[in-house]
């Protein structure tokens, strides 16, 4: 087949005296029918070029389901009288959320069956489902276009039947005032997508007020109700900047009362109990401390520190009971949970046995418990929740996600391993593979107290081996070591599997992410680079079987490094990508764009105008010898919108010097979360593993 040729429609962006030419910009019509046919266009010609795979993806797809336990269950949690649980049935793409009276062994009652909910629709999504105090209604929001906006709608857990509540433009949640009668929601901007707007609405008098409006358009609003019920919590907050509203739950009407106002640069959290609250803030504290104050006397002249600001240690989260405080933080790269008994005032980290794992508060919805439920998983453990008892130290497995097939953990083995970037820092990496006949058991323990000791990593395989990096590094999100039954389909073929823990996530600490962002960006770029380089070095790997793989501002990460070393990769696989920063940064139209100034930089401002369009993928394509490459969208993305890579892939068909593969799949009924139920996605991510396996000759 003939690859399309996307017509060029030369446009002049001029800014700061300095003028861009977009022969692309055309793209940006979603509703003329010249760029559907395009899309479309390139659908096909990406169907032609992996047609021979075709076989192979629906083997893929079989194998991923195979692995999964179709008529699955979570373990259930108690709430006011109620045990409640989501179950799929075997054919099910969608869940069935339940609940249970008093007992497990009571009848069952189906509050919501999504499979019957998503009839008829080629994308379905459900959000933020709450239950009225009384028992009485279940409001929800639905999503059937994956823009991300939802109408919200009500059921009567009474009869089953589906109410006449029907609000659009929402985020998808709502939180219930203590009379059973008032909800209230968010709606976003029609144009920028911003949550913008915080309402109430009275289901009885049928009485809809706007209760605040965020007029910052670089901030978003949300609206929920405290852990403790007493309160309705208005959130306001940009990327480093946060303020909180709050009334009474039992007096809906009242006027909102700020805790503490805006700040510029003063981020806090708060969480409510018995007659304080605790605030979780950067206040003179880069890797944020644990501060509480009186239930009234709220603003930061009254707050005091309960736990103090460590150099080397992040607090990313709190869990509040009566007798214990539970504290996630972060130390080297690694996540911790840690237990503080208030009236001893002991205090114990829970200690986990893998070299790199990841670990979390689950759900706790009792303050009157010594039980802490938590969830652990490595990259060779699959999914568990526990029972922890913070008293005894006693634990219970309650549930590991079971993986169909006879997998065997014993046969695969993971590592923390640790690049050394070109400024000295040092860039550490998760590392998961299937072990080799070859690695002997006596090699196996050399390979540990060589990689303890951050010294050459490649005898952690006897030989080089096919490698999918995988990396984000943006928004401070950090990529924690996880177990994925799907990527067995991989080491299964002889891949290693690794993980990049970049700057631009938070993974060793605020400083991690304040280096790659801003002014710093090109930081994450070139840790990325970097850690490919050492795993070539230390013989991992090689530059014929190393492939790169990220995804929305991971998928700028990956144009970022395709145009500064084309010739690291094999293949890259770029999904929904981020890559036409700077025009998408000076339109403040879209969704994203105002709020998200603090990530990038305004290039409204003649210093970040420049730096970001000296990084963008768009603007920096040149003549160059490009990887093959698959990149995916989806048309109705409301994060990054389809005509960023549909853009992209036309100007590098354009100046690219070399035939490699170059393709891209636009899902015309989605967005930038893919299909829609649990088996539809695999058939997106066995397309990107054939893709893999083409390039690597292996055909089952």
């Amino acid at each position: 087949m003939q690859a399309p040729r996307a017509k060029k429609v030369p446009k002049e962006l001029i800014i700061h005296g300095d003028t861009r030419i977009d022969d692309y910009f055309w793209m940006n019509q979603r509703e003329d029918q010249e760029v559907i046919d395009y899309l479309n266009a390139e659908n096909a010609y990406g169907k032609g070029v992996m047609k021979p795979t075709e076989g192979f993806q629906k083997d893929l797809y079989e194998e991923m389901i195979a692995r999964v336990k179709k008529d699955d269950e979570s373990v259930p949690y108690k709430k006011k009288g109620y045990w409640y649980y989501t179950r799929f049935i075997e054919e099910g793409q969608y869940p069935i959320y339940c609940r249970k009276k008093d007992t497990m062994e009571n009848p069952e009652e189906i509050l919501m069956d999504v499979n019957i909910m998503a009839e008829g629709h080629n994308y379905y999504s459900i959000g933020g489902l709450s239950i009225s105090p009384d028992n009485k209604y279940l409001v929800f929001g639905e999503d059937t276009v994956s823009r991300r906006i939802y109408t919200l709608k009500m059921k009567s857990i009474e009869t089953g039947e589906i109410l006449e509540l029907n609000i659009p433009g929402t985020t998808g949640g709502a939180s219930w005032a203590g009379d059973s009668h008032t909800l209230f929601y968010t709606l976003k901007d029609e144009t920028t997508l911003r949550s913008a707007k915080v309402m109430s609405y009275n289901i009885l008098t049928k009485e809809e007020k706007v209760r605040f409006i965020e007029m910052d358009d670089t901030f978003n609003c949300g609206v929920y109700k405290s852990k403790s019920e007493k309160y309705i919590i208005i959130s306001s907050g940009a990327s480093i900047t946060s303020e909180y509203q709050f009334i009474p739950a039992d007096s809906p009407e009242d006027e909102f009362k700020i805790f503490q106002p805006r700040i510029r640069g003063l981020e806090y959290s708060i969480s409510h109990f018995e007659n304080k609250w605790y605030i979780t803030t950067n206040w003179d504290a880069q890797n944020f401390k644990l501060m509480e104050t009186d239930e009234v006397l709220t603003e930061r002249s009254n707050w005091k520190e309960v736990i103090g600001h460590r150099e080397g240690t992040l607090l990313e989260g709190l869990e509040i009971f009566r007798n214990f405080l539970v504290l996630e933080e972060r130390t080297n790269g690694q996540n911790f949970i840690r237990v503080i008994n208030q009236k001893t005032k002991e205090e114990h980290y829970m200690v986990f046995e893998s070299e790199t794992y990841d670990c979390w508060s689950s759900l706790n919805v009792d303050f009157d418990t010594e039980t802490l439920r938590y969830g652990y998983t490595s990259m060779t453990t699959p999914s568990s929740v526990f029972d922890y008892n913070m008293a005894t130290r006693d634990k219970v497995l309650l549930k590991q996600q079971i993986v169909l097939g006879e997998y065997d953990e014993s046969l695969y083995d993971s590592k923390r391993i640790w690049a050394t970037a070109r400024d000295g820092k040092k860039v550490p990496m998760s590392v998961v593979y299937k072990k080799d006949a070859s690695d002997s058991d006596s090699s196996r323990e050399e390979s540990e107290v060589v990689n303890l000791s951050d010294s050459a990593s490649s005898r952690i395989v006897s030989k080089a081996r096919p490698t999918l990096l995988y990396a984000y590094g943006s928004y401070g999100h950090s990529l924690d070591p996880y177990f994925s039954s799907i990527r067995l389909s991989l080491l299964e073929r002889g891949f290693i599997y690794v993980i990049a823990h970049i700057r631009g996530g938070e993974d060793l600490g605020r400083q991690w992410y304040d280096d790659g962002k801003l002014l710093n960006k090109k930081n994450t770029f070139t840790d990325y680079i970097d850690c490919a380089e050492y795993l070539i070095a230390e013989g991992i790997t090689t530059t014929e079987h190393l492939y790169a793989q990220g995804g929305s501002a991971g998928g700028l990460l990956m144009g970022a490094v395709m145009n500064m070393r084309p010739d690291l990769w094999k293949g890259v696989i770029a999904q929904v990508p981020f890559v036409d920063v700077v025009s998408t940064m000076l339109d403040d139209t879209i969704p994203l764009t105002t709020g998200e100034y603090d990530e990038w930089g305004n290039p409204n401002e003649e210093e970040y105008y420049h730096y970001i369009k000296s990084y963008s993928p768009y603007d920096q394509v040149e003549a160059k010898a490009y990887p093959n490459t698959l990149i995916t969208t989806g048309l109705h993305d409301s994060q990054v919108q389809y005509w960023e890579p549909a853009k992209w892939i036309a100007k590098l068909r354009e100046m690219r010097t070399n035939d490699n593969i170059l393709i891209m799949d636009c899902n015309m009924e989605t967005g930038h979360g893919g299909a829609s139920g649990r088996f539809e996605a695999l058939k997106e991510t066995a397309k990107d593993f054939a893709f893999l396996f083409m390039l690597e000759g292996i055909k089952e």
